[in-house]
């Protein structure tokens, strides 16, 4: 392609040229430029200039018409670029995040980046840029239910102070049963991972039964008693109560975190305790199961060990969580406890009271 400028050069032009060419303190991008035009001086063809100089050919046809109209001076400045959209009225910006804490229009169950951008008209990635500087996330949802449990303020300071003040000589557990961990084996194998490729497993699968885990989290060195029993009756719940009993050593008195199960409250579990007076039962409040510290122990599990779990049976189930509970127990590491109890209860006081 032909040039599009006929580049002259005078005698001094080409001497400061030449020392920017030659000065090693110069910026690379100066330097090239010089060379362009010094270069295109010799009535090269533009492609030749673009490969002798290492750069596009629209970047020759540039600097080609910069030193036209500016000389060498326009060489070594850069245009400042065009100014880019104006920024968000503050008006908006406002409007946006009050339409987006507020309820949606119609029967939306929440807002959209889509619908956003058309009710106040703007570019869908300037809704999401809004939502992100604001920390906003409408697409997320986090359940809670506040307990209705009269003693709530007292359970709460109650079991918050045997995690973060254990009584001395004593044991502290939070027991719990992990029911109805089905035993579920996929209908055909999947992919593993691979780059840009996340692993695959089918939609269906086939069930071989359930098991239910009951478990008791030493909250001192973190160490977890666990059973794995085809039921979840009172029966079980005490035969996994005698497990731990000869598990915790001689004289230490037991404090178990529980929660509001029928099967923790049943009479026979009441005789049980009454033969054994070194235990003492602590139930959380009503809908506050989250104060048992043994559920952060299940839910870990389930990610780990059971949620993408291929089980053939029953049994390999069984297999799978007694492995995970001898890992969890060859390095296991202390509950700690951070939040204390008035904390807590400030935080529930502004959780809305449901009226019936």
């Amino acid at each position: 392609m032909a040039q599009e400028l006929c580049v002259v050069v005078s005698d001094e032009d080409r001497v400061r040229l030449e020392a920017i060419i030659g000065d090693r303190t110069r910026p690379v991008k100066h330097v090239q430029r010089a060379r362009i035009v010094l270069l295109s001086a010799e009535r090269l063809p533009v492609l030749q200039v673009a490969g002798r100089a290492g750069v596009s050919r629209p970047a020759v046809w540039r600097w080609q018409r910069r030193y036209a109209e500016a000389g060498v001076a326009g060489l070594l400045r850069d245009k400042t670029r065009a100014p880019g959209k104006k920024p968000v009225a503050i008006e908006t910006v406002n409007k946006v995040l009050a339409l987006t804490c507020g309820d949606p229009p119609g029967e939306m169950t929440h807002w959209t980046g889509r619908a956003m951008a058309k009710t106040v008209s703007l570019a869908l990635h300037t809704v999401q840029r809004i939502w992100r500087a604001n920390r906003l996330q409408p697409h997320r949802l986090r359940t809670f239910k506040r307990s209705s449990d009269p003693a709530l303020a007292e359970k709460v300071e109650d079991i918050v102070g045997l995690y973060m003040h254990p009584p001395a000589h004593a044991v502290v557990l939070s027991i719990d049963e992990k029911s109805q961990i089905q035993a579920l084996d996929r209908t055909q194998p999947g992919l593993p991972i691979k780059p840009g490729k996340c692993g695959t497993m089918t939609h269906d699968y086939k069930r071989h039964g359930t098991t239910t885990l009951f478990a008791a989290l030493n909250t001192l060195d973190g160490v977890v008693h666990g059973r794995c029993m085809q039921r979840h009756t009172h029966q079980e719940f005490i035969r996994f109560l005698n497990t731990v009993e000869r598990a915790v050593p001689a004289g230490k008195l037991v404090h178990a975190i529980l929660d509001n199960y029928a099967t923790h409250k049943h009479p026979k579990v009441k005789a049980w305790l009454a033969r054994h007076p070194r235990w003492v039962f602590h139930f959380t409040p009503t809908s506050g199961s989250w104060l048992n510290a043994v559920e952060s122990f299940f839910s870990k599990m389930t990610r780990q060990r059971i949620r993408r779990g291929v089980f053939r049976s029953i049994a390999d189930l069984q297999t799978a969580i007694n492995r995970y509970l001898k890992q969890h127990n060859d390095d296991p590491k202390p509950f700690v406890w951070t939040k204390p109890a008035n904390v807590i209860l400030a935080k529930l006081d502004r959780l809305p009271v449901h009226s019936v």
